[in-house]
């Protein structure tokens, strides 16, 4: 990945996770945090373990981040977008999809 793609990775990536690491970290410390998502054979959930992940990427500065980092912000970017489309009527506060978004670093009520 270039400098350019690297560039627009981490704009879309801070333009879509729009919790603070320490929000996030409190966030998947919940019930509804753990339950939200696909669990792999009943143990943590996909997103769970990104939000962790997120968490990771949020506090390291810029010239810190691996490869790995940059795909992992991509993967996170894909999944946001995807999901948002996919955003169910009406109230969605207290929604799994809500939960599961939040998991990723994203609050659509926010």
């Amino acid at each position: 990945m270039d400098g350019d793609e690297q560039h627009r990775t981490r704009d879309d990536f801070h333009e879509l996770v729009n919790m603070t690491p320490a929000g996030l970290d409190e966030w998947l410390d919940s019930d509804e945090s753990q339950d939200a998502g696909h669990h792999k054979d009943g143990g943590e959930s996909v997103g769970h373990a990104s939000g962790r992940r997120i968490v990771e990427i949020l506090r390291k500065k810029k010239d810190d981040l691996s490869d790995d980092d940059y795909e992992h912000m991509r993967k996170v970017v894909g999944y946001v977008r995807r999901h948002l489309a996919q955003r169910p009527p009406g109230d969605v506060e207290d929604t799994r999809w809500r939960y599961s978004l939040m998991n990723w670093g994203h609050d659509p009520l926010a």
